[in-house]
């Protein structure tokens, strides 16, 4: 059953060298809900479930849909982003915060931890993909290169194909073609651009000051999806649980499991926050 939608405060907030997008959910303690490239709509069925009774942030990082950027050529970096996060957390007053980042908004959110421990009490970091932390980081680097130069030169398909194949995330025959290769919406292929152009590289290149996160004050979740066994992120994640000396905590679903089932993916987060 889905959630009754809860009806958003929408606004704008300028920050240097963008202006952010971003809705207010609810009542309650704060929780923000971050992606990359992911928007805020991504997370609009999880953000009604939990302002029940949270106060729930959800935004569109930089370049990203509505948040607008000055320059559409420069990258969008880990530390940026988490700079975003404190410029939206000061200006409501919503800190200390927890904070849930999936894929690149876990990065996003570890480096929130790293240069605003103050504004934050739980990061949950939601299968980051934090290559750097691999053995086999110099092939997932080339890989990385060679599929961002084939979206640039054209070739979307390819690139996908290239990128699900990195991800091990298995796709029914044709469904790369059927998701990429016809007719889309402009906005999501502007969107798509500035990912694999201006935030794929620095996302997964981003390394982690693990000695900063250890001794941080700030909770630390690592989060895994149940049904992400094998693919990158469940590597990267369970490096990044092994580097800070914890134990990976499940969610249910695979790297998108708060899209695909938000109501059980709330009550896996409640349970996680609660236990703080």
């Amino acid at each position: 059953m889905n959630a009754p939608t809860v009806p958003a405060t929408v606004a704008t907030l300028e920050v240097p060298g963008a202006r952010l997008y971003y809705e207010v959910r609810g009542h309650g303690p704060a929780v923000v809900l971050v992606g990359a490239p992911m928007d805020a709509a991504a997370f609009a069925p999880l953000a009604d479930l939990l302002a029940a009774d949270h106060t729930v942030l959800t935004t569109d990082p930089r370049g990203v849909h509505r948040s607008q950027v000055a320059d559409r050529d420069r990258d969008s970096t880990p530390d940026m982003r988490a700079d975003d996060l404190a410029r939206l957390l000061t200006h409501l007053d919503a800190g200390p915060a927890a904070v849930l980042g999936s894929s690149g908004g876990a990065v996003s959110a570890l480096a929130l931890v790293q240069a605003h421990p103050g504004l934050v009490h739980t990061v949950v970091a939601h299968e980051p993909p934090l290559t750097e932390l691999l053995d086999d980081r110099e092939q997932l680097r080339a890989q990385t290169e060679d599929m961002i130069t084939t979206y640039l030169a054209g070739d979307v398909t390819g690139a996908w194909t290239t990128f699900f194949a990195q991800a091990r995330i298995d796709l029914p025959d044709g469904a790369i073609e059927q998701m990429f290769g016809g007719e889309r919406d402009p906005q999501s292929v502007a969107d798509e651009h500035h990912w694999f152009a201006h935030e794929m590289r620095p996302t997964t290149r981003w390394q982690p000051d693990l000695a900063a996160l250890r001794d941080s004050p700030v909770r630390i979740v690592v989060g895994i999806g149940e049904e992400s066994g094998g693919q990158i992120c469940d590597r990267t994640s369970t490096a990044l649980a092994a580097a800070l000396g914890i134990a990976p905590t499940r969610f249910p679903g695979d790297h998108t499991g708060f899209v695909d089932d938000p109501a059980r993916f709330a009550a896996r987060l409640r349970a996680v926050l609660h236990d703080n």
